[in-house]
């Protein structure tokens, strides 16, 4: 790639989620969150960013309104109206798409859209991989025809090493590691720190908050558990059977964040007798300040997660992980220095008494280096270039053979 190319300003669609809107703030939304920052990254790298995506959406670059308001939640199987609106943002995008300025289409989702041929417009794609391979809805076994429909300009991106090799024998395949603003993560050297272990993500079995209280009842430490609770009949059964076990439930959100909320919010909650305390679905700023003063974050996922942005929001805050060794972790969380990855419960209750053997400033020097909004931007950029340069190369060559397959709104 020649010089002249990496530093060429390219015009990227990226077709968002509409489960929630696109923008900063918000609590539980780790797709969202990812769009928003590609999008602010994109922009200070000076490319064009244009993000299809619903009207309560905020973002930095142009915004290209698809749908007047996002679900406001995930949806697995949406109602017939949900499904109308998935119908009308990916039309909108696609006749976005067709204007003859996008040199690649960023998607995250709908790749079963693409593999029937639904959605096939001229410009490359780029199709970041969110989900685990088993449960994406483009299947193994599917995998080669997919390869052999696609043009080359069809490329997707896994979000971790882990990821990509659960989707062994997709082509065109590389690995970008999420990044994060590390400004927005209020990193103090010495902050005000409460004895306590903190774990934060949807209240569900694979993300084990039920480990967690194991964790804190064997070492005698007070744990806050955040997270929401997702209307989804196997989370609202592990909840209700983690209920027993928590002390005190104390829904904090109505609380903002302000110069007091250490001691407003965070220090009568540690003062208080309750040793398992859950303090429900927390925003961004909300969730940095339980970060920053806790003594360790605990990840007890147990499941092969294929990233995870709580390890690095974490990490940037200043405070070391403690994490189960599986999916992604041990590439983000490097062990002994930003926290302990362990085998065990067993191992996890023997590392809380090393957590203060860590020191903050590698937790925030490492997601610096290596997953930050920089860092990511960066890497989507020359992906970006590189496959820009390619399809024009092989557009006169592609041109003769492309099928031309318009968009039906019954095939949707």
């Amino acid at each position: 790639m020649t010089t002249n190319t990496r530093h060429k300003r390219l015009t990227v669609l990226q077709v968002a989620t509409i489960d929630k809107p696109i923008r900063p703030g918000l609590g539980y939304s780790p797709i969202e969150t990812v769009i928003y920052n590609i999008d602010k990254g994109l922009r200070s790298l000076g490319h064009r960013s244009i993000v299809a995506c619903p009207a309560d959406s905020c973002i930095t670059g142009e915004q290209y309104v698809t749908v007047r308001q996002s679900f406001g939640n995930y949806v697995c199987k949406g109602t017939l109206e949900q499904k109308m609106a998935v119908k009308v943002h990916l039309l909108k995008a696609f006749e976005r798409a067709r204007r003859g300025d996008i040199d690649v289409i960023q998607m995250h989702g709908w790749l079963d859209y693409v593999y029937s041929g639904v959605f096939n417009p001229d410009p490359p794609i780029v199709m970041t991989l969110h989900v685990p391979a088993e449960d994406c809805c483009v299947k193994k076994n599917q995998y080669q025809q997919l390869n052999i429909m696609q043009n080359p300009s069809m490329h997707f991106v896994a979000i971790s090493e882990y990821q990509k090799r659960q989707y062994n024998g997709l082509a065109n395949i590389k690995t970008i590691y999420h990044g994060i603003e590390i400004e927005d993560w209020s990193f103090k050297e010495r902050p005000a720190k409460g004895d306590y272990l903190f774990t934060i993500g949807r209240i569900t079995r694979v993300k084990g908050q039920d480990k967690a209280i194991e964790v804190a009842k064997k070492t005698g430490a007070k744990l806050i558990i955040a997270g929401c609770v997702q209307n989804k009949p196997a989370d609202l059964e592990f909840f209700k059977g983690m209920k027993h076990s928590i002390d005190l439930f104390a829904d904090i959100s109505k609380h903002p964040v302000d110069k007091d909320y250490y001691e407003k919010v965070i220090k009568p909650s540690l003062a208080c007798d309750k040793q398992i305390i859950y303090i429900g679905e927390l925003d961004r700023e909300q969730k940095k300040q339980w970060y920053r003063h806790a003594r360790a974050t605990l990840f007890p996922v147990q499941w092969g997660e294929p990233f995870g942005l709580v390890l690095i929001e974490s990490m940037a805050c200043g405070t070391p992980i403690l994490a189960f060794k599986k999916g992604a972790v041990p590439e983000i969380v490097v062990n002994g220095k930003t926290g302990f990855v362990v085998n065990s419960l067993d191992g996890m209750v023997r590392a809380v008494g090393h957590m203060n053997s860590i020191d903050s400033r590698e937790c925030q020097r490492h997601v610096q280096n290596r997953f930050s909004v920089t860092c990511m931007a960066g890497k989507y950029s020359e992906l970006y270039q590189e496959i820009a340069e390619g399809h024009k190369i092989s557009d006169n060559r592609l041109s003769t053979g492309y099928l031309y397959r318009p968009f039906d709104h019954g095939t949707l």
